[in-house]
Protein backbone atom coordinates (compact mmCIF):
# COMPACT_ATOMS: atom_id res chain seq x y z
CA UNK A 1 0.00 0.00 0.00
CA UNK A 2 1.29 3.43 -1.14
CA UNK A 3 -0.08 6.40 1.01
CA UNK A 4 0.10 10.02 0.17
CA UNK A 5 -1.18 12.38 2.49
CA UNK A 6 -2.15 16.34 1.37
CA UNK A 7 -3.97 19.40 2.44
CA UNK A 8 -1.59 20.89 4.62
CA UNK A 9 -0.64 24.35 4.81
CA UNK A 10 -0.64 27.91 6.47
CA UNK A 11 -3.44 28.75 8.46
CA UNK A 12 -4.44 31.51 11.45
CA UNK A 13 -5.81 30.07 14.86
CA UNK A 14 -9.34 29.21 14.87
CA UNK A 15 -9.62 28.38 11.33
CA UNK A 16 -9.68 25.01 9.46
CA UNK A 17 -8.30 22.33 7.18
CA UNK A 18 -9.17 19.02 5.64
CA UNK A 19 -6.35 16.70 5.58
CA UNK A 20 -6.42 13.38 2.65
CA UNK A 21 -4.59 10.50 2.86
CA UNK A 22 -5.51 8.62 -0.92
CA UNK A 23 -4.01 5.22 -0.78
CA UNK A 24 -3.07 2.96 -3.95
CA UNK A 25 -1.68 -0.52 -4.68
CA UNK A 26 -4.50 -1.90 -2.37
CA UNK A 27 -8.14 -1.56 -1.07
CA UNK A 28 -8.29 0.01 2.27
CA UNK A 29 -11.71 -1.78 2.92
CA UNK A 30 -10.29 -3.97 5.34
CA UNK A 31 -7.64 -1.58 7.27
CA UNK A 32 -7.78 1.01 9.82
CA UNK A 33 -6.50 4.04 9.02
CA UNK A 34 -4.71 6.64 11.75
CA UNK A 35 -3.39 10.02 11.55
CA UNK A 36 -0.64 11.05 13.61
CA UNK A 37 1.01 14.09 14.22
CA UNK A 38 4.92 15.22 15.10
CA UNK A 39 5.28 18.73 16.16
CA UNK A 40 9.11 19.90 16.40
CA UNK A 41 11.07 18.02 19.33
CA UNK A 42 8.60 15.80 19.84
CA UNK A 43 7.85 12.42 19.66
CA UNK A 44 5.09 11.41 17.10
CA UNK A 45 2.04 11.12 18.67
CA UNK A 46 -1.52 9.11 17.76
CA UNK A 47 -4.40 12.11 16.91
CA UNK A 48 -7.43 9.99 15.54
CA UNK A 49 -7.86 6.50 13.96
CA UNK A 50 -11.08 4.93 11.83
CA UNK A 51 -11.67 1.76 12.01
CA UNK A 52 -12.09 -0.78 9.02
CA UNK A 53 -16.23 -0.01 7.41
CA UNK A 54 -15.82 3.30 9.60
CA UNK A 55 -18.06 2.25 12.79
CA UNK A 56 -15.26 3.03 15.26
CA UNK A 57 -13.27 6.17 15.33
CA UNK A 58 -10.78 7.13 18.06
CA UNK A 59 -9.29 10.35 18.89
CA UNK A 60 -6.95 11.90 21.20
CA UNK A 61 -8.11 14.24 24.29
CA UNK A 62 -6.79 16.93 22.74
CA UNK A 63 -8.42 17.31 18.96
CA UNK A 64 -11.48 14.95 20.06
CA UNK A 65 -13.88 18.27 19.95
CA UNK A 66 -12.22 19.57 17.08
CA UNK A 67 -11.02 16.70 14.89
CA UNK A 68 -13.21 14.63 12.71
CA UNK A 69 -11.57 11.35 11.01
CA UNK A 70 -13.53 9.62 8.10
CA UNK A 71 -13.35 7.49 4.97
CA UNK A 72 -14.28 7.09 1.58
CA UNK A 73 -13.65 3.56 1.01
CA UNK A 74 -14.91 4.37 -3.20
CA UNK A 75 -12.39 6.77 -4.07
CA UNK A 76 -10.19 4.85 -1.34
CA UNK A 77 -9.20 8.27 0.74
CA UNK A 78 -9.60 9.03 4.34
CA UNK A 79 -9.79 12.62 5.70
CA UNK A 80 -8.73 14.52 9.08
CA UNK A 81 -11.50 17.24 9.37
CA UNK A 82 -9.71 19.71 11.60
CA UNK A 83 -11.29 22.93 12.82
CA UNK A 84 -10.67 25.71 15.52
CA UNK A 85 -7.07 24.80 14.73
CA UNK A 86 -4.64 26.00 17.44
CA UNK A 87 -0.59 26.97 17.52
CA UNK A 88 -0.20 23.59 19.43
CA UNK A 89 -1.33 21.98 16.18
CA UNK A 90 1.92 22.57 14.14
CA UNK A 91 3.22 19.48 13.25
CA UNK A 92 3.99 17.18 10.33
CA UNK A 93 1.05 14.94 10.08
CA UNK A 94 1.12 11.29 9.02
CA UNK A 95 -1.58 8.59 8.03
CA UNK A 96 -1.28 5.03 8.30
CA UNK A 97 -2.84 1.55 7.77
CA UNK A 98 -3.31 -0.93 10.07
CA UNK A 99 -5.43 -3.70 10.75
CA UNK A 100 -6.71 -2.43 14.34
CA UNK A 101 -6.68 1.28 15.35
CA UNK A 102 -4.41 1.84 17.91
CA UNK A 103 -3.25 5.13 19.27
CA UNK A 104 -0.20 4.72 21.16
CA UNK A 105 1.56 1.52 19.26
CA UNK A 106 2.76 3.20 16.14
CA UNK A 107 3.83 -0.34 15.91
CA UNK A 108 0.78 -1.69 14.96
CA UNK A 109 0.32 0.01 11.55
CA UNK A 110 2.03 -1.40 8.51
CA UNK A 111 2.18 1.51 6.08
CA UNK A 112 3.04 5.07 6.17
CA UNK A 113 2.24 8.01 3.94
CA UNK A 114 5.16 10.95 3.74
CA UNK A 115 3.75 13.27 5.93
CA UNK A 116 2.12 16.73 5.43
CA UNK A 117 2.81 19.98 7.28
CA UNK A 118 0.33 22.02 9.27
CA UNK A 119 1.18 25.35 10.23
CA UNK A 120 -0.94 27.37 12.59
CA UNK A 121 -0.41 30.99 13.29
CA UNK A 122 -1.24 32.87 16.17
Amino acid sequence: VQLQASGGGLVQTGGSLRLSCAASGESLDYYAIGWFRQAPDKEREGVSCISSGGDTRYSSESVKERFTISRDDAKNTVYLQMNSLKPEDTAVYYCAVGLRCNLHNEERYDYWGQGTLVTVSS
